[in-house]
């Protein structure tokens, strides 16, 4: 996971670590987009390291087990309109289902 910093006025994109907070001008993305991502011919892109995914997959069963406790919306389990299903919700985090297929 990598949040993608735009500034358009200066042609300049920047990847890094995922932003605490949500901001217009951030785009949150998953490891093969961030990896993959491209800018616009004369866009300069500045890429930050990124910590590894034992330091991610430790971050997000904190936000699980945080997520889990203080949750306060629980859901029926219904997508939502981008096809996510959300198992709880506080402020803009989100915990959602495991889309993934079983192992």
């Amino acid at each position: 996971m990598a949040t993608l910093i735009t500034d358009y006025a200066n042609s300049r994109a920047t990847l890094g670590p995922l932003s605490p907070h949500p901001e217009a001008s951030e785009i949150d993305l998953c490891h093969r987009h961030a990896n993959d991502l491209t800018v616009p011919a004369g866009w300069g892109l500045v890429r930050q390291p990124i910590p590894d995914s034992a330091w991610l997959e430790t971050l997000a069963d904190e936000i699980r087990r945080i997520g889990w406790r203080t949750s306060t919306s629980p859901s029926d389990g219904t997508p939502n309109p981008d096809g996510v299903i959300e198992l709880r919700r506080k402020g803009h985090l989100r915990v959602i289902a495991d889309a993934s297929p079983p192992r």
